[in-house]
């Protein structure tokens, strides 16, 4: 381990004492009575105690509200089949060059070899993750991270949150980082990133990035043991609330059966060439976002023919490497198509 994270796991640390300080103080607080106390001597803080359980659609409006409260643009999720919240390029992209760059928005993600038919009541082919990202990153991330579980009704005084070491890569997109997993009572919760790298680049400065699991957050929140079960929106009046299968039991069913049986591998095949070739030429046309649009796909692809089966262990290290090329080529075109400004608003600043 090397000294720079040794220290970084300090303040980890320091954080989740600092934030059962400060909890202690909102309860003995005079202003606050023992309730949610906003006074600047306690800090903001939320009071989870004798609340319903958010929903799943409240749950992410509260996090958007917290996030943006704190100088994050909330973006939409972008409109191509990704495998995480990482491949937006507001985070592959946007983590590169010296620029700010402070936003936060829910990804649907895919990975079809994980479909279970609906059958499994925690293991899904299409998913919801929560992505911030705070470039450079914040002294206090730490801080600001347990103040987002806080929010949403995990008290970290109330609970065990642990910091477990664990360094994040992703092959496809050259990219790697120093971080943690974020355990709560001994589940995994949240993926914690310092980017060291992104489509093989420096990333200068430092980004910090969080991944919420949302649907595994929910259930701890609620309470469920089975995702389907989740209060997806509470009824109001008359109308009625729904629950995560009414919207996505048959979604899981269909696209299980799509990803394992019927999708025709030959089109696959072809698509997967056809993304590749398409990617080359965006990138030699100088039009980087078009490129890693195809890198994206490129990646759908490849993961549907390896739910397909098509795709042997030797073909799969190949075809890996053909993806993360044509991430690692957008990444390089994206940075020539901005060096230039990026110099003269940030005179010194060099990759």
């Amino acid at each position: 381990m090397t000294k720079s994270f040794v220290t970084v796991t300090r303040g980890v640390i320091w954080s989740v004492r600092r934030w059962q300080r400060a909890l202690t103080l909102r309860a003995r607080c005079a202003k606050g009575g023992g309730d949610c106390c906003t006074c600047e001597r306690c800090g903001l803080v939320a009071d989870t105690a004798e609340k319903k359980p958010l929903s799943f659609q409240d749950m992410i409006l509260t996090l958007h509200d917290y996030w943006s409260a704190r100088g994050c643009a909330i973006l939409q999720p972008y409109d191509m089949r990704v495998g995480a919240g990482t491949f937006h390029p507001a985070t592959t992209l946007r983590s590169l060059g010296p620029e700010p760059w402070n936003v936060a928005y829910v990804q649907p993600s895919r990975r079809p070899t994980d479909g279970r038919y609906g059958e499994n009541p925690n293991r899904l082919q299409h998913y919801y993750q929560y992505q911030v990202i705070l470039k450079p990153s914040p002294a206090d991330l730490q801080e600001q991270y347990l103040g987002s579980l806080a929010a949403i009704g995990i008290d970290p005084l109330l609970h065990d949150i642990r910091f477990v070491e664990d360094d994040w890569e992703s092959p496809t997109l050259g990219a790697w980082g120093l971080g943690w997993e974020v355990w709560c009572d001994g589940m995994e919760v949240t993926q914690f990133t310092y980017f060291q790298q992104m489509g093989g680049f420096d990333c200068k400065p430092v980004a910090g990035e969080l991944t919420y699991g949302l649907e595994r957050l929910a259930m701890y929140i609620q309470n469920v043991d089975n995702v389907y079960d989740l209060r997806f929106s509470d009824p109001v009046g008359d109308v009625p609330g729904l629950s995560y299968g009414d919207v996505f039991l048959e979604n899981e069913r269909q696209f299980s059966k799509w990803n394992f049986e019927v999708a025709d591998t030959d089109t696959l095949f072809a698509g997967f060439k056809a993304a590749e070739d398409e990617c080359k030429r965006a990138i030699a046309a100088n039009v980087p976002l078009a490129a890693y649009d195809q890198a994206i796909e490129a990646s759908h692809l490849f993961n549907l023919l390896q739910a397909r089966g098509v795709i042997s262990v030797q073909e799969r290290a190949n075809y890996m490497a053909r993806v993360r090329d044509l991430a690692k080529g957008s990444c390089k075109a994206w940075i020539d198509s901005q060096s230039e400004r990026w110099t003269e608003k940030y005179p010194g600043w060099v990759l």
